[in-house]
């Protein structure tokens, strides 16, 4: 397959961009041989490795291939815009009036939310405040009662194959194929992405070192500790380079080091251009690794926008704890301070 490479590295270099893949694709036009096509590099700076380039940009124009670093955003936008034929969907999520009712239980009560292009987006809120409900629907799994979710302009209920095809997903309680190696368990979620085998391979090979799993990758996921079953889940959502990354509390069960690592690896695809939304009862990380999020409390959104926004200058934890309510005053445990000697 013909392919150019477009070597990016800063905001200033947006609209040069643009002419590069224009001009490139008018060229083709004509060609009798796509492979006669010469390389495009524009400007010279440190790139960032191959993988993360991979989960950047994703299949609208599998003909383009863009590297960026991590001041790049407009330039993923920019990208984009141009391999679509000017088509930039600059929202990569909106939500509007989703709702969701189990019997008398009001789970979801006409949540509205947009998420653009480059956002970290944490949603947040208690126990039972709708953020599995309000996830599960966004991604397809449950179907809302009322309310519309479009991914990158596709409707995930009326073009569903459209809007999956540009999603990632780490659903609550994720249930894998644990029978398989690591390593089969990556080579099918690619190839069911219609990917190439040798592609496959490949990014199975770059997301297994960029995760530390390489060599777990010959073992059963049935063996595999929760953090492992985590990071190699996560690997599986990110194989097919998507747009969009919805993850609900990825973060759980998972250690302190292995944490940091699926961190960076979040923020520079982020950084590179992709998105994600994401769940996590951890205010301090929600606080640290996001620049957007959303408080839910029984199942609407009392506070959404930048990070400095909904903090309103106090840590996010105690702001979450004033919009949820504050503190319960407990009463009537005085026995234990009794104790039992």
């Amino acid at each position: 397959m013909w392919a150019k490479r477009v070597v990016a590295a800063s905001n200033t270099r947006v609209a040069e961009l643009r002419e590069s893949i224009a001009a490139s694709r008018a060229a083709q036009v004509g060609r009798a041989s796509p492979s006669d096509s010469p390389a495009t590099d524009v400007v010279d700076a440190a790139l960032i490795e191959e993988a993360v380039a991979e989960l950047a940009l994703t299949a609208q124009a599998p003909d383009v291939e863009v590297v960026l670093d991590t001041d790049a955003p407009a330039i993923a936008r920019a990208a984009a815009e141009a391999s679509t034929g000017g088509q930039l969907h600059d929202v990569v999520l909106s939500v509007t009036g989703l709702t969701k009712r189990f019997d008398d239980t009001l789970a979801v009560a006409g949540i509205d939310l947009e998420v653009r292009v480059g956002d970290f987006y944490g949603i947040v809120g208690p126990n039972g405040a709708g953020k599995t409900t309000t996830l599960s629907m966004i991604t397809g799994l449950l179907r809302p009662d009322s309310g519309r979710v479009v991914v990158h302009g596709a409707d995930v209920w009326s073009d569903p194959v459209t809007a999956k095809r540009n999603m990632g997903v780490l659903p609550d309680r994720l249930r894998l194929f644990d029978r398989l190696t690591g390593a089969q368990l990556l080579y099918y979620a690619g190839i069911l992405r219609g990917l190439e085998g040798a592609l496959v391979r490949k990014r199975s090979a770059d997301l297994a070192e960029a995760f530390g799993l390489e060599e777990a990758m010959g073992r059963l996921v049935t063996d595999y500790s929760a953090g492992m079953t985590k990071k190699v889940a996560l690997a599986a959502a990110m194989i097919h380079s998507p747009r969009l990354l919805v993850l609900d509390e990825p973060f759980e069960s998972v250690d302190p080091v292995s944490a940091a690592t699926v961190t960076d690896i979040l923020k520079k695809y982020a950084a590179a251009g992709g998105t994600v939304v994401l769940s996590s009862h951890s205010m301090d990380l929600v606080q640290r690794i996001c620049d957007h999020v959303a408080v839910v409390v029984n199942g609407e959104i009392l506070a959404d926008g930048t990070m400095d926004e909904v903090r309103d200058g106090k840590t996010l934890e105690d702001r979450f704890v004033e919009l949820a309510g504050g503190l319960q005053i407990t009463e009537g445990l005085q026995w234990l301070n009794s104790f039992s000697d």
